[in-house]
């Protein structure tokens, strides 16, 4: 099991920027694909952005492609997401998943089996 646990939300004007932190903890930080879902109130939770075990490849939503970047940190067993033009309709709680077992980066919050707690982000017009 891996630990997570997010920070680096806030409230923010549309047009701004955040960066969004997670921290992991427990197992070898290496043998997970990351990503990063958000869930807005009354909607299905929504892939953002992942990153593979290795740190090369990265894989976006449509909707933030090119607004939003993702890294990690091995040797600070950390994850980001800079967050780019924010839009009132970014607001939701940003969660950190992490999946041990497929090889590519899923977009489905099925099978990431480690969760953080969520930071939330809202962003005013």
């Amino acid at each position: 099991q891996v630990q997570l646990v997010e920070s680096g939300g806030g409230l923010v004007q549309a047009g701004g920027s955040l960066r969004l932190s997670c921290a992991a903890s427990g197992r070898t930080f290496s043998d997970y694909n990351m990503a990063w879902f958000r869930q807005a109130p009354g909607k299905e939770r929504e892939f953002v952005a992942g990153i593979g075990r290795g740190g090369r490849s990265t894989r976006y939503a449509d909707s933030m492609k090119g607004r939003f970047t993702v890294s990690r940190d091995s040797t600070k067993n950390m994850i980001y997401l800079r967050m780019n033009s924010l839009k009132p309709e970014d607001t939701a709680v940003y969660l950190c998943a992490a999946d041990p077992r497929r090889a590519m980066i899923a977009t489905i919050s099925r099978g990431y089996d480690n969760w953080g707690q969520g930071t939330q982000v809202t962003v005013s017009s």
